[in-house]
């Protein structure tokens, strides 16, 4: 009976320490898989640069920051451009840091892209194909 109850002790005792050492070793490997999709995500995320919202404005040439144009030299830059593209939509308007005083970025019905450079009179000064 002795030798009966040490070999159930025992083998009670071995399946015990698999299935603990089981548990900690798939433990381990989530966690490290866990905290390598992490350091793979930061690393990721630090390497590319944030792409700047095209909505805001801010490039910068020449010395000049673009910035969004509101109020009445929104209204006539917008008017201008739409008359010079009429089956575009506006994406944005502001002043131009290349060439002319303003700039309206629209897209066309064929989903093409279009920079319509506007001078200080409100006039259309040229339409570029693209958004630059």
């Amino acid at each position: 009976m002795n030798r009966t109850r040490k070999a159930i002790v025992g083998d009670a005792m071995l399946g015990v320490t698999l299935a603990g050492g089981g548990a900690a070793f798939l433990g381990g490997t989530a966690s490290e898989q866990t905290d390598s999709t992490s350091s793979s995500s930061a690393v990721a995320a630090q390497a590319a640069p944030a792409q700047p919202d095209p909505s805001k404005g801010g490039h910068t040439a020449n010395g000049i920051t673009e910035v969004i144009l509101t109020g009445d030299t929104a209204t006539q830059v917008t008017a201008a451009a739409q008359a010079a593209v009429p089956d575009g939509t506006i994406d944005r308007v502001e002043n131009d840091a290349e060439g002319a005083t303003y700039e309206a970025h629209m897209t066309k019905s064929d989903g093409s892209k279009v920079t319509v450079k506007v001078n200080a009179d409100f006039s259309v000064a040229s339409i570029e194909t693209g958004m630059k």
